[in-house]
């Protein structure tokens, strides 16, 4: 079993072409690709985090179908995009604003936002979060795992740290 991260997937929201620069024709076109990218890497017993802002705008049976769909066990830390509709969802092995957990010995603290400190900053702990859709300048131990900075698909832990020591832009 594999874990990965993502965040701010928007399904049907179509803003995100707009504001986010998202290089697709349609929102169809949009949330049909960020399903298979995800399907594409993320197998049936594998576990997902999506750091919130999964879906705005698509009634709740669409969240429902969308869920049904993606691979992996998933896990939602709540955005501020997230409704009812996706809250409630059938589909989240959990839900919640905020979670502490540990990672091959690493002890992550998972938002939707950025902290500018947490839990266990001193002791190593890394901070994994969505919200700025790749525009908030990092801090050390800090990572943005929205689709936006992450090539559109959901990441290792090991991806997103190598990242930083490579300085360069997830592959």
């Amino acid at each position: 079993m594999a874990i990965f991260f993502t965040s701010d997937t928007h399904f049907g929201d179509p803003r995100v072409l707009r504001l986010d620069r998202r290089p697709f024709p349609d929102l169809a076109s949009h949330d049909a690709a960020l399903i298979a990218n995800w399907n594409a890497i993320v197998r049936p017993d594998d576990e997902v985090w999506h750091l919130g802002d999964f879906a705005l705008g698509p009634p709740a049976e669409r969240v429902r179908e969308i869920l049904d769909v993606l691979n992996g066990t998933k896990r939602l830390i709540i955005g501020n995009n997230d409704g009812p509709g996706t809250i409630e969802a059938p589909g989240w092995a959990a839900v919640g604003h905020y979670a502490e957990i540990a990672v091959d010995d690493r002890r992550l603290v998972l938002c939707h936002y950025a902290f500018r400190t947490w839990n266990g900053i001193g002791r190593g702990a890394v901070n994994l979060h969505g919200h700025s859709h790749g525009r908030l300048k990092p801090i050390p131990r800090q990572y943005d795992v929205g689709v936006d900075a992450q090539r559109l698909h959901p990441v290792h832990l090991a991806t997103i740290l190598a990242s930083r020591r490579r300085r360069t832009k997830l592959e």
